[in-house]
């Protein structure tokens, strides 16, 4: 924490709303995170497929770890306040208060969650109107977005309905909070809710789809009133949050970002002088954000609009002011590696050697995979052990959520050893998912030569390693662990008025780690089991066409 000398010294709190927690850091001018704090929220499963979470619960946890980051700082130093969160929806009612969006009427169980899908036949009637906002989400809506959410909850919980005031999306909730002003963040209408930046919202999509009554009110209940991202809402900080949060009142509280957005923000821009990089002296339409944690999010920025077959957008100025953003991901990434490894029968024995050694379950597993493979490059130990990722159903490039997760290779071992290869198995599908939307982007004009990732995937170096061999490009870590908070925090600066542009706040506080570098000499290897990744896809397609008979 620095100390009272320090007076000059500027800083910005970024609050970061996970799926699973909430964290905050106080960051400094050049970037630098200088004090970070967590706190785990909860999450409701109450039927497949449903998760929801309590808009009380995260605000109370955005408090509590914002009070304990600025602790012991001078009010007068800190300068703006920046959120960031996953894309849930949150409903509140006409006095402001919680909203049930379950059929059991658990008003404090008001969020659903992103990755919530029981939308599923509203989001397929959706698609079914083929509608032109759907061009600016890849062609098809993904159940992951607001209005299928929004059809859902009218036509199952009509008493909700009738009752709601506003429909938030978390981010825009969380400055809500913070301001008292309702206005929503470019980012979040655009990318989520079919917002267009040049002919806002579009009546006869909501008039096509059933949800007319939002056309009537003009858009209130879930917001005419749009700002770009940094940019500062109303006076600032209320009286009541200033109290809650533990920051001075009044100071600048920015529009906010989705939390992949905002970890791209905290990592495309970083200056890349003295790397040997292929995107140095390149513009930044050359790099390629990915933003890895419980799901993946692979950001893509261009000049003029490209439109991608799977990919969401192009969505103009959601992360970067003035730039397309073209936005693919995976569904379930982290969520995925931790399901594969905890649900296999040696985990127990894992789970013991590694607190005994005191090093993390994923540790250890690399360390094993360093002791199997012998004489052989610790990727090609899966040449007969093959796996299709989409358990929880494919976002992008192929827009298909009935996809399952498939394993080919499979022996009776059942021991420390198969759950060391199943785990590395899962880490290159997850690799060779993204090379399959990389080369969806490429194939429609984009021009993408390095990986930029965060997130905390980005911190287990089997995983960054297979994604630089399996996709052939350099990775590039940042400085800071934590691009989604210095992300949040650069929002902050901008609305604080102490840098003119995200784009200066970008290149100021996003500093590079290190460099992993593909292994080329791998690449026949990987190129094979690319081959093999979509050979899987297919069969998965040709017995469900078999099935579908009956």
């Amino acid at each position: 924490m620095p100390g009272e000398k320090q007076t000059a010294v500027k800083y910005y709190v970024g609050v970061d709303v996970g799926s699973a927690s909430v964290r905050a850091a106080l960051v400094d001018g050049f970037g630098t995170v200088v004090a970070h704090a967590e706190q785990p929220i909860q999450v409701w499963e109450p039927q497949p497929d449903h998760y929801e979470q309590s808009s009380a619960d995260i605000w109370a946890a955005c408090c509590s770890v914002t009070k304990e980051v600025v602790r012991g700082v001078a009010a007068s130093q800190i300068r703006g306040l920046g959120f960031d969160a996953t894309c849930s929806l949150v409903v509140v009612d006409k006095h402001s208060q919680p909203l049930a969006v379950n059929s059991e009427g658990q008003n404090h169980r008001n969020v659903i969650m992103w990755m919530d899908h029981r939308a599923v036949s509203q989001v397929k009637r959706i698609n079914a109107t083929q509608h032109r906002v759907l061009n600016y989400v890849g062609g098809a809506m993904s159940v992951e977005m607001q209005p299928p959410k929004l059809l859902w909850i009218k036509e199952n919980l009509p008493e909700s309905w009738e009752k709601v005031g506003y429909f938030f999306d978390l981010p825009d909730f969380l400055s809500w909070k913070a301001t008292g002003v309702t206005a929503r963040s470019l980012c979040t209408v655009v990318c989520k809710w079919t917002y267009t930046s040049d002919r806002g919202w579009d009546d006869s999509f909501w008039k096509m789809i059933g949800l007319e009554d939002l056309v009537k009110d003009k858009y209130e209940k879930i917001g005419n009133h749009v700002l770009s991202p940094g940019e500062a809402l109303g006076k600032g900080l209320t009286p009541e949050a200033a109290r809650d949060l533990g920051l001075p009142e009044g100071i600048a509280v920015a529009a906010s970002l989705i939390d992949a957005h905002a970890g791209g923000l905290g990592v495309i821009g970083a200056d890349v002088k003295g790397h040997n990089l292929p995107c140095e002296n390149q513009p930044i339409t050359s790099r390629l954000a990915m933003i890895c944690g419980t799901s993946s999010c692979h950001m893509g920025v261009s000049e003029s609009p490209i439109f991608v077959p799977g990919v969401w957008g192009p969505y103009f100025s959601a992360m970067v002011p003035g730039l397309w953003l073209n936005e693919g991901g995976q569904s379930a990434t982290g969520k995925l590696i931790d399901h594969v490894v905890r649900g296999h029968v040696a985990f127990p024995e894992l789970e013991a050697k590694a607190a005994a050694s005191t090093h993390s379950i994923y540790t250890y597993l690399n360390s094993h995979l360093d002791l199997i493979k012998k004489s052989l490059p610790v990727g090609f130990l899966t040449v007969d052990l093959h796996v299709w990722p989409d358990f929880h159903g494919n976002r992008s490039p192929l827009t298909d959520l009935t996809l399952k997760g498939m394993v080919v290779g499979l022996t009776l071992s059942q021991g420390l050893d198969e759950l060391a290869l199943i785990y590395l198995a899962t880490i290159q599908a997850i690799a060779l998912g993204t090379r399959h939307i990389l080369e969806a982007m490429q194939a429609a004009g984009h021009g993408i030569t390095t990986l930029f990732l965060c997130g905390g995937l980005s911190k287990n170096p089997l995983f960054v390693q297979m994604h630089a061999d399996v996709t052939g490009k350099p990775v590039v870590l940042s400085k800071e662990v934590e691009s989604v908070l210095v992300g949040a925090a650069i929002l902050g600066a901008c609305a604080s008025g102490d840098f003119a542009s995200i784009q200066e706040a970008m290149a100021k506080m996003g500093k590079i780690g290190r460099v992993v570098q593909p292994n080329h000499e791998h690449k026949r290897f990987y190129d094979k089991k690319y081959q093999v990744f979509l050979k899987l896809v297919e069969h998965q397609k040709e017995y469900r066409s078999i099935m579908s008979s009956l």
